[in-house]
């Protein structure tokens, strides 16, 4: 069984756990309350594997939300599925890329409210990188003796022994489709148990994640009433690499910068003009390297000024199981960047990337040329207390001071023959800013015990005050003003955004407990 499947506690902390999952139903009994309730891992499992017909059917849905059609046989087919357990919904209009909300009825205003985020689109796919027919068409592999994956008859997963291990490839397999089915799961199971919820359960699916959630802010201000809750639970992104049940507490944002450097008016011979014509291609690799040091370290004067990391957050970042050498190990590096003391607390800084570079052509492109121009383009990825707008501002100082005029377009002949240097400099938020919310929240402390009451404290749940990926949660809590959690639900090896993306089925499976449990726990 493999460790975060396996329940934890002893026979007696068992039935210590049980007497008190009863007491909110005993005290709050007349209100209807269910108490806390644990679901075993073969319960999870039989009924995560009544969902696997429906989850590869979802996964037969190409849902790239460039395709306003697909998105729309997306959230016909969850509406359908959501309806099918009892729930209300409505598609909430997106210039034609519906989001989905669905409700279970009968709540109750003794209890508090949670709305469930997750996200019904996918990243873009090219068929020829993944190896099987088609990323829309969903197989089962199986780990080879020599480290590799080899398909297996499909069949498996519908009826028979569950191997924990086995996984299921295709596109959004985990990313964001396989926890939509977690909850579906849950929701059955919790039906079968004849137990009421203890919250009042909401469901947002966001048709545009992969696009950066343009329209997250402008369709839930739309719905704030429908929307309102308590609480918000982001069920995105991967687990802690442990495989540990996981929290996560913040996300950066991200951004977007363009530094173009200007040369001659047009590309030179270099033969001609080299040792004469200063070259923007080497002016660009210096301006970039100004921006760093040999330690990784953002240069820019205030880069890291406003982040403040009290004792008590390193304390939960050193508590964070990493294995930093396998990590570098699988990354193939020989050491990491100095930007932090360790993995957590380097996630905690904005970070300043060149994503690309561009001037002449090279391979068999190449010319003998002086380039007359050089592009360098640059990811940002923002904290709660450092803005695109506040790093955008001084990594333009910071050009400014080594000696560049800053021009918005093409210089002028004008601007050419005034100024040695030249360069122009644009940035903007790619649509998600960051997040946080305290460890210590209510939602925060309700998440934990749900988890520890669910899979044990030995050992404990992770919990991580920020991660390093980004999604729409400011926008998100922007609008509803209450606080959130992440819940990761799916494997880190999972090959989200990339070929081959997949699903561990033990994830599944303990997805669907941690769902059950959030849903069981009064918060």
């Amino acid at each position: 069984m493999p460790r975060h499947c396996t329940v934890r506690h002893t026979p007696t902390s068992q039935n210590q756990h049980r007497l008190l999952a009863l007491l909110p139903a005993l005290v709050l009994g007349a209100a209807g309350l269910a108490g806390a309730a644990e679901l075993s891992t073969a319960d999870a499992e039989h009924r995560a594997q009544a969902t696997y017909r429906e989850y590869f059917d979802l996964l037969s849905l190409p849902n790239d939300a460039i395709a306003p059609e697909d998105i729309r046989k997306n959230a016909d087919w969850l509406e359908r599925a959501f309806r099918n357990r009892g729930f209300t919904t409505k598609q909430l209009a997106n210039n034609g890329k519906p989001m989905l909300y669905a409700e279970l009825p009968d709540s109750d205003p003794k209890r508090k409210t949670v709305l469930f985020y997750m996200h019904l689109d996918g990243q873009p796919v090219i068929p020829a990188q993944w190896a099987q027919k088609s990323p829309w068409t969903p197989v089962l592999k199986r780990k080879t003796a020599q480290g590799g994956w080899e398909e297996i008859d499909s069949a498996q997963l519908f009826s028979g022994p569950l191997d924990p291990e086995w996984r299921v490839f295709g596109r959004s397999s985990a990313d964001d489709k396989g926890s939509i089915m977690m909850m579906l799961a849950a929701i059955d199971a919790l039906k079968a148990s004849g137990d009421r919820p203890a919250v009042n359960v909401k469901v947002i699916l966001d048709s545009e994640e992969e696009k950066g959630s343009p329209s997250i802010s402008q369709v839930m201000q739309a719905n704030r009433d429908l929307l309102r809750t308590d609480a918000i639970v982001i069920h995105d992104g991967p687990m802690h690499a442990s495989n540990l049940p996981t929290l996560v507490f913040g996300n950066r944002g991200a951004a977007e910068a363009r530094l173009t450097v200007y040369g001659g008016k047009v590309p030179l011979h270099s033969g001609h003009y080299g040792n004469y014509a200063r070259n923007p291609a080497q002016q660009l690799a210096s301006l970039l390297a100004s921006m760093k040091n040999d330690q990784g370290r953002v240069t820019v004067p205030g880069y890291y000024d406003h982040v403040k990391i009290s004792e008590a957050d390193r304390k939960i970042m050193a508590a964070v199981p990493d294995d930093e050498a396998a990590l570098n190990r699988r990354l193939g590096i020989a050491h990491a960047d100095k930007v932090g003391a360790n993995y957590q607390e380097a996630m905690q800084y904005p970070s300043l990337n060149v994503r690309g570079m561009a001037s002449a052509a090279v391979g068999d492109k190449v010319a003998n040329i002086v380039p007359d121009k050089a592009v360098a383009e640059l990811d940002l990825r923002t904290t709660p207390d450092s803005s695109a707008a506040y790093l955008g501002k001084l990594i333009e100082q910071h050009i400014v001071r080594q000696g560049y005029h800053l021009v918005k377009d093409a210089p002028t002949d004008e601007e050419r023959s005034r100024y040695d240097k030249l360069a122009s400099f644009s940035y903007q938020s790619e649509g998600a800013d960051a997040a946080g919310s305290p460890i210590d929240s209510v939602v925060g402390k309700w998440a934990y015990q749900s988890l520890t009451d669910g899979f044990g404290t030995n050992p404990a749940p992770v919990r991580i005050r920020m991660m390093g990926g980004t999604v729409p949660t400011a926008e998100i809590v922007h609008v509803l003003q209450v606080p959130f959690v992440i819940i990761p639900l799916v494997n880190a090896d999972n090959n989200q955004h990339a070929a081959n993306e997949n699903l561990r089925m033990g994830n599944y499976v303990s997805g669907v407990r941690t769902i059950y449990s959030l849903l069981t726990h009064p918060l």
